[in-house]
């Protein structure tokens, strides 16, 4: 009897979850398929906005360490390019941080097919990759992103990062985390100005 009854239950519950999946597996044609795809991989006005953003660039950045602190201070330089025939965003930085030369590389894209954002930052002070995801104003000129990192001594710090293009000559970077889910505090603020 227990085995019957726990059949029966076992199939309620699946069987509702079987009939959702295949509502999504609908059969579409090889042909409107390789359409789908072609469409997904065309550049659109997103990757046209970052194309605007390609040259060279000086940086202000600051640093908070600790809230109501005066923040450090120091410049860089940035250089952006496009890559895969215009469909993602590729930055090096070079610059100071927390008093120490600091290099780092950013890979911007927005991916057609999930309608998101994202971003992938590689740099001098760390052998991780850190991936963000996020979505964008009306107007596609502030970018909001979202990410986390395991931290040294354990634990996840979340971030949370808004990146506001101002015009072609003029973007600014506002990074704000939180350690170990505590309350949330900025942390950094890059402004970028175009080379003359």
């Amino acid at each position: 009897m227990r085995i019957i009854t726990f059949t029966i239950i076992s199939l309620l519950i699946v069987s509702p979850v079987l009939a959702k999946e295949k509502k999504h597996d609908k059969h579409i044609e090889p042909q409107a398929m390789m359409e789908r795809w072609k469409q997904a991989a065309m550049p659109g006005e997103p990757h046209k906005l970052f194309a605007t953003l390609v040259g060279s660039w000086t940086t202000a950045t600051k640093e908070w360490m600790e809230p109501n602190k005066p923040p450090i201070e120091s410049t860089g330089t940035a250089e952006s390019k496009m890559l895969m025939d215009g469909r993602f965003l590729q930055q090096e930085f070079h610059g100071q941080m927390m008093g120490q030369p600091f290099t780092g590389m950013s890979i911007a894209a927005y991916d057609n097919l999930r309608q998101k954002y994202v971003t992938v930052w590689v740099d001098t002070r760390g052998t991780g990759v850190f991936i963000m995801e996020g979505t964008a104003s009306a107007d596609g000129k502030t970018i909001t992103l979202r990410g986390s990192h395991a931290e040294p001594g354990g634990g996840t710090m979340t971030h949370r990062a808004i990146w506001k293009i101002a015009d072609n000559n003029h973007q600014l970077v506002e990074m704000y985390g939180a350690h170990h889910g505590r309350k949330e505090m900025k942390m950094m603020e890059i402004a970028y100005t175009r080379k003359e």
